[in-house]
């Protein structure tokens, strides 16, 4: 079998060296650094090289936090940029990934670059060619010799780590059709040997999917439908509706995994035709819960098969949704060391669940969300405040806004101090009246206006530190405009972010105090990573790449501005850019 796949990926190999503009080796800049790089492993997966970044969040934990210590308090002060690359226009939320002094970068249209990561001299690059409209994208996989990147017509594409050449393509099946196309957003997750892919499915019949992929091959090994299907597990949540009119479950954030349980963990989208599921039918044995969206699903990478879930909103009517980071981490609860699975929704409040078993431990609230009056403290089950029940007659102010209190803008957990740090953008919505269908349902009327918090100053931005042991919130940071970029923490002590203002700080991350700054020149709409090459450690941060929830950010505070104040015409918007950073080497 190995030898018939060695001939096959031959052919392959000579088939993409003919197609020019499909593959493009530039490896006469750094050839020796090429020849270098090494596999990845799964045991380096499990215990990464302090000075690379090989996975979304660094570790399988989730956790966004890197020891590297260089660039601390003291000196970050004194951080100047390293280097600058163009990217292509157009959306995208990338994760450079960097690995044995390379870095690697999905760009907005399937075009994947590696470069030399000291400097930014790009070392080959490939693009995958499609007739499919630029998709925004989260990152891509190491494992072994592969650079494994999903495309926007749904490939998913394997290429050698030191030349670009193609190992092997492989296209994702789909039979439903709906207003907007599947899409793979989030990054692969690799897995005890298997390529885990999640796929969006926004408003299509049936619903989203985890697919696991054979890594040699890319051939499809099995495949968990989120949305329950007539007939199957869950399948009566679904308030007696047809699979024609079941949608959602999208998964477009990366999965966690745990080794030393071997479970993969993702979570799952609400649904969008919210109408047939806001009145219970009277039917023994039916519910509207609508599994298994906004759920943690927590599933075995060798066969898919669902090991335990916990839903934290049942028909969710708002967009609401719990897709984001499930980040892992040792916790005492109730006098107990437990192995915890944390997880936070666009309301901005975190569910503790056991990871080994989803049993819920516990909740802490942000203190911006009105919709959930309570929380069972046995089974985390939360009661709807009545006004937010969508009506016909009346609007409410309801909090957060459905761009959400959080949003894709993943939190950061550093392991040693147990600080968690969240970004927020703090707006309320006036919600309804929703006419007869539903807030999201097609044709439904809507109304949803961004409102200043009761409380408000009129800074909408804060990044909140947590203890998570005592669950107790400790300082917070505040700014006019929301955050746009993931938090990243570091072993020096620090915060990084990026914000609407095309601003990126760090801040010290035992008080908030502010202790570094730069304008980047457009929006830092990405994962914020950092390496290290050579003894010295970089800062990269992707600018410039719109996403549909930077600009409803942007036309909300505009709107909530003083007249004469315009953030928009204040941007510089330059372009899309990687821009790297790193302590000023001069005398």
């Amino acid at each position: 079998m190995r030898r018939i796949l060695n001939c096959r990926l031959g052919l392959v190999a000579l088939l993409s060296l003919l197609v020019a503009d499909q593959h493009e080796t530039l490896a006469q800049g750094e050839p020796e650094l090429l020849q270098r790089v090494t596999a990845v492993s799964a045991a380096l997966l499990e215990n990464p090289p302090v000075e690379d970044w090989l996975l979304w969040r660094r570790t399988y934990d989730g956790s966004g936090y890197s020891p590297l210590d260089q660039i601390n308090s003291t000196n970050v002060g004194k951080l100047t940029l390293a280097w600058s690359a163009e990217l292509e226009a157009g959306p995208n939320i990338p994760t450079p990934l960097v690995h044995d002094g390379i870095l690697y970068l999905l760009s907005t249209r399937d075009t994947l670059l590696a470069m030399d990561a000291r400097s930014g001299e790009e070392l080959w690059r490939y693009q995958h060619q499609s007739s499919a409209a630029a998709s925004a994208k989260i990152g891509i996989a190491l494992i072994e010799d592969k650079v494994i990147m999903p495309t926007a017509d749904l490939h998913l594409v394997a290429l050698n780590n030191r030349t670009g050449e193609v190992l092997w393509d492989s296209a994702i099946s789909t039979e439903q059709r709906g207003p907007l196309p599947y899409a793979l957003r989030g990054a692969p997750l690799v897995a005890n040997g298997v390529l885990i892919q999640g796929v969006t499915a926004t408003m299509i019949p049936g619903g989203g999917m985890i697919l696991g992929l054979d890594l040699d091959s890319g051939a499809e090994l099995w495949r968990f439908n989120t949305v329950a299907h007539p007939g199957q597990p869950g399948g009566e949540t679904w308030n007696d509706i047809g699979l024609e009119q079941r949608s959602g479950g999208s998964v477009w954030v990366p999965g966690t995994y745990d080794p030393a349980l071997d479970l993969a963990y993702f979570g799952l989208a609400p649904t969008y035709n919210t109408a047939p599921l806001l009145h219970p039918v009277d039917k023994p044995g039916v519910s509207n819960d609508a599994l298994y969206t906004n759920a943690t699903v927590a599933l075995r990478p060798a066969s898919g098969e669902l090991v335990w879930y916990f839903q934290h909103v049942a028909n969710d009517q708002w967009d609401l949704d719990w897709v984001y980071e499930r980040q892992l981490l040792d916790l005492e609860v109730a006098g107990q060391m437990r192995r915890v699975l944390l997880t936070a929704g666009k309301m901005a409040l975190y569910d503790a669940l056991d990871a080994g078993t989803g049993e819920y431990l516990f909740s802490m609230d942000m203190g911006l969300q009105n919709i959930i009056t309570a929380i069972d403290p046995g089974t985390g089950a939360k009661t709807i405040n009545p006004n937010a029940i969508p009506n016909a007659e009346e609007s409410h102010l309801l909090c957060p806004f459905a761009n959400g209190g959080r949003n894709w803008q993943a939190a950061t957990y550093n392991p040693t101090t147990q600080l968690l740090f969240l970004p927020i953008a703090e707006f309320c919505m006036n919600a309804g009246p929703t006419g007869q269908g539903g807030i999201l349902s097609s044709g439904a009327a809507m109304a949803l206006t961004p409102s200043p918090l009761a409380q408000s100053s009129g800074q909408y931005g804060r990044w909140q530190a947590v203890d998570v042991a005592s669950r107790e919130m400790l300082w917070e940071h505040r700014e006019v405009v929301p955050p746009t970029s993931a938090a990243l923490a570091t072993g020096g002590g620090l915060l990084f972010f990026g914000a609407l203002d095309e601003s990126f700080k760090a801040l010290d991350a035992a008080s908030g105090e502010v202790l570094w700054q730069t304008d980047l020149g457009d929006i830092p709409t990405s994962f914020p990573i950092t390496y290290s090459v050579g003894g010295r450690q970089y800062i990269a941060v992707a600018i410039g790449t719109p996403t549909i929830n930077t600009n409803v950010w942007l036309g909300a505070v505009n709107g909530l501005l003083d007249g004469d104040d315009n953030l928009i015409t204040r941007l510089q918007r330059q372009g899309p850019a990687l821009k790297v950073y790193a302590l000023d080497a001069s005398p």
